[in-house]
């Protein structure tokens, strides 16, 4: 029987979004043959936002629908994040 782990990456990082300062919340979904996140975030009354984001064609896009027009702003921003995190990610996992 072969044993395979796999490694659980989960961040969180603090930008603009809109007009306020925000935390998201992101976690690599499991899953091997797809490159997902699930990310969330506050609203300006405390509820938390769900959203998928998913690798197309070389771009973290947002996959959810019917989301407020501050995230589907920040859809680059958040590209940029989880991109810059899979990268130190590497670099720690060569250094192993």
């Amino acid at each position: 029987m072969q044993v395979r782990f796999v490694k659980m990456i989960q961040f969180s990082r603090q930008f603009k979004a809109g007009d306020r300062q925000r935390e998201f919340n992101f976690r690599k979904l499991s899953s091997p043959e797809t490159g997902a996140f699930s990310v969330n975030v506050s609203d300006e009354r405390g509820n938390r936002i769900l959203f998928t984001m998913e690798k197309i064609e070389g771009e973290w896009k947002i996959t959810s629908a019917q989301l407020p027009q501050w995230i589907l702003s920040s859809e680059k921003n958040l590209h940029g994040v989880i991109e810059d995190e899979l990268a130190k990610n590497d670099e720690y996992q060569s250094r192993l």
